[in-house]
């Protein structure tokens, strides 16, 4: 499991540089939020920090299952980076200290 999320990290630092380069499915941010919430429904699940000062944060709606992530950049432009379906909430215990698993 933690080969899948340090992937997951790698992957999003991978495409916040990418959106750097190539800004297709950029906005606003306010822009952005305000689709997100309109009409998909999708609030702000989770947030953290990439490479040189970008956020990354997942949206998600309980009504749909849809979700998406965005990566906004320091200029205030937000691009989307994946969407999907069927999004749901865990809260997994981390694995006794000197476990293998």
């Amino acid at each position: 499991m933690m080969f899948g999320m340090t992937m997951g990290l790698g992957v999003m630092a991978l495409a916040a540089q990418q959106l750097q380069a190539q800004p297709r499915n950029c906005a606003p941010r306010e822009v952005v939020m305000k689709k997100l919430a309109e009409e998909f429904g999708e609030t702000r699940r989770g947030i953290g920090l990439v490479q040189e000062g970008s956020v990354m944060e997942v949206f998600a709606s309980d009504g749909s299952g849809s979700w998406t992530i965005t990566v906004t950049l320091p200029s205030g432009v937000t691009c989307l980076v994946a969407a999907g379906e069927a999004y749901e909430t865990l809260a997994e215990a981390l694995p006794p200290a000197g476990d293998d698993a």
